[in-house]
């Protein structure tokens, strides 16, 4: 496809995190670029700002005019359905019509792509790589899944000359088989998306596929423990990372001084003493070490990610405290995997010791919950009070004896209980608790800003 052909682009599912990063770049390169969602939100305002046309109702009026479907790029998400009378409209027609995953696979074979996946933490790596790689003298464009507290913005253009382009790799749907990467990182594999893949060894062969689209002469970073075997690419060279051991990037000595991490790094590249981190969470140490071992793989140097590492900010909704009262710290977390809520819950549980913390979760899809209620259930009585919010759909029709309370039963600790989202207000404002988590993938986020004014009421702060 030469997508230089095309000066108009329609993104169906537009408000999207994934989305809205291919919306800005065909912005930056001059096309006209629109879209639907279905929910307006801060991010889709955004976007209307920055001269992006979004509209919020399905409806024949928007789309292009016919004599124009020739130079017009449709977009979509697996999450538009079927029935959308405009996705249907572009199917009729023959417009030219995209997966996201296709058109980000395109762009990314032009460069030389850095693939950041895994099952969880793949979007604090690729947001932190791509915040050392802008930094230094490689530079990079970048797609990211969050928003970066860098940068405002889910999209990395570069203020120089470079051929390296950053990107998440999702596993979700099988789109990260849509890249050919030079150098790609492996976070995690852990069962997920079994509604895409049925099973574990399902998924397992997904990722031994993708390391094998690995370009020859490149390198797999991957976490050591992992099930990964060289004999899946054979053309490359694999590393390992960690901070639990010796591998090849590795941290030690890690300790927290004046509020912030610092650790010392190990590498084939060297040794980089007492490197520094301020942001919070242990599981963003491990993120450091895969984030600075794909720099230096790129080209960057040992004193440009000092730099930079120093003044990473973090990403919107991981690890992200909204409130700092004198009783009541309030963090919100994109988690939604058991392994991701086990790994905020022990980070907030280790940065406020002997405080109560309590997580209002919201269980993402009605297959995740009913494929992983146990493992959910383990992770949440970790706990000292959960209130479990009903299922977030997505894109997902109930599952007949599916719901929040599959989880409920199985958590172990005694101070828990169901909550619709109309009713958050008040039982946030009867709380007493020292460590706030609002934990999800869904909607949940539309209730941090309300929670926070609550917050402050209460500690008249």
């Amino acid at each position: 496809m030469n997508l230089g052909k095309a000066h108009r682009v329609y993104l169906l599912g537009i408000g999207g995190i994934g989305m809205s990063a291919i919306a800005r770049y065909f912005r930056f390169h001059g096309m006209r670029v629109e879209g639907y969602d279905r929910t307006e939100t801060e991010l889709t305002r955004e976007l209307e700002e920055e001269g992006i046309y979004v509209h919020y109702e399905a409806d024949l009026k928007y789309v292009p005019p016919f004599n124009d479907l020739d130079n017009t790029l449709a977009i979509y998400t697996p999450a538009i359905p079927e029935s959308n009378i405009e996705l249907q409209f572009f199917r009729k027609t023959g417009t030219a019509m995209y997966k996201r995953s296709q058109i980000l696979g395109i762009i990314a074979a032009e460069s030389q792509c850095v693939a950041v996946s895994g099952t969880h933490g793949k979007t604090s790596v690729t947001t932190m790589t791509a915040h050392l790689l802008h930094q230094s003298s490689v530079g990079c464009t970048s797609f990211m899944g969050g928003i970066s507290r860098n940068y405002h913005t889910n999209l990395i253009l570069p203020v120089k000359e470079t051929n390296v382009v950053v990107v998440e790799a999702d596993e979700f749907d099988r789109s990260f088989l849509r890249l050919f990467p030079q150098r790609a990182v492996i976070t995690s594999i852990d069962p997920d998306h079994l509604d895409i893949y049925g099973d574990f060894s399902h998924l397992l062969d997904a990722f031994k596929s993708f390391v094998g689209q690995v370009n020859k002469g490149g390198e797999v970073l991957y976490k050591k423990g992992l099930p990964v075997e060289a004999s899946w690419n054979e053309e490359v060279r694999f590393y390992t990372y960690s901070i639990k051991g010796k591998a090849d990037f590795y941290g030690t000595n890690i300790r927290v001084e004046e509020g912030a991490y610092h650790f010392d790094l190990t590498t084939p590249f060297g040794e980089f003493p007492d490197l520094r981190l301020a942001y919070p969470g242990l599981m963003n140490v491990e993120n450091a070490v895969a984030a600075c071992g794909l720099a230096l793989l790129s080209g960057v140097t040992g004193d440009e990610i000092r730099k930079a590492l120093a003044g990473y900010q973090g990403v919107v909704r991981r690890f992200d405290i909204r409130f700092r009262g004198k009783e009541t710290v309030y963090i919100d977390d994109y988690a939604h995997h058991p392994k991701e809520l086990e790994a905020t819950i022990h980070s907030a549980q280790d940065m406020f010791a002997n405080r109560k913390v309590t997580g209002i979760f919201q269980p993402h899809l009605y297959s995740r919950t009913r494929d992983l209620a146990e493992e959910f259930a383990a992770s949440l009585s970790l706990l000292d009070e959960l209130i479990l919010l009903d299922i977030y759909p997505a894109r997902e029709e109930p599952i007949p004896g599916v719901d929040s309370r599959l989880i409920l039963e199985k958590v172990t600790i005694k101070d828990k209980q169901l909550c619709h989202k109309e009713d958050l207000p008040h039982v946030v404002e009867n709380l007493k608790t020292g460590v706030l988590l609002t934990l999800g993938a869904g909607d949940i986020d539309q209730w941090v800003e309300p929670i926070v004014e609550i917050l402050r009421r209460k500690e008249d702060v």
